[in-house]
């Protein structure tokens, strides 16, 4: 009797430890890679973990390539699913920098993640250990990138290759000015 009421609870744990999801609410899109999710009644920013989507313009961030089209892709996703779970990894952390959660999200049973990546919405990033679905989404990655999908499509408008926002473009201009002032100043120094 022991033994069956022993592995009727290791089962029990194992199980729920398996499925850590856990079902949220869409408050509202950010963009192709966050989301707020009403998560135990409270309005919560989760940052999709293990993917990077194109930035869409805000703030002082000027939007790159494929921004709007996978932050649209995104939001349509979301708001059109009947069922939005959560899953943590295990190895990584629950929050990052920004107090964002970050988590794995499932869209009426599919990990919202592959869809992005595989469509080219978003690529793999920020993957610091041996987490849950990474290496397929690297893998889906790799096939997107062979198909030229999404982001990785050789239609890039040339000055949309790389964007710098604009605090980053004040802070090189401060960095050449400066250096023009050290210049000027070393070669006055050494002529006297």
């Amino acid at each position: 009797m022991k033994k069956m009421f022993f592995l009727l609870c290791f089962f029990i744990c194992v199980n729920v430890s398996a499925s850590n999801k856990f079902s949220v609410k869409l408050d509202k899109c950010i963009d192709g890679d966050t989301a707020r999710f009403f998560i135990n009644g409270e309005s919560k920013t989760v940052r999709f973990l293990s993917i990077n989507a194109p930035e869409i313009q805000h703030d002082d961030v000027l939007e790159e390539y494929y921004g709007n089209e996978s932050s649209e892709y995104t939001c349509n996703i979301l708001k059109s699913s009947k069922s939005i779970k959560l899953q943590y990894d295990p190895k990584s952390d629950k929050t990052d920098k920004y107090d964002r959660v970050l988590a794995w999200v499932f869209v009426d049973g599919e990990l919202l993640q592959k869809k992005l990546v595989i469509n080219g919405y978003a690529e793999v990033r920020y993957v610091y250990d041996d987490y849950l679905y990474a290496n397929d989404l690297k893998e889906l990655e790799s096939a997107a990138k062979e198909k030229k999908l999404g982001m990785w499509s050789d239609d890039i408008p040339v000055d949309n290759k790389s964007s710098i926002s604009n605090s980053d473009l004040i802070w090189y201009f401060f960095i050449l000015v400066v250096s023009y002032i050290c210049v000027r100043l070393v070669k006055y120094i050494f002529k006297r």
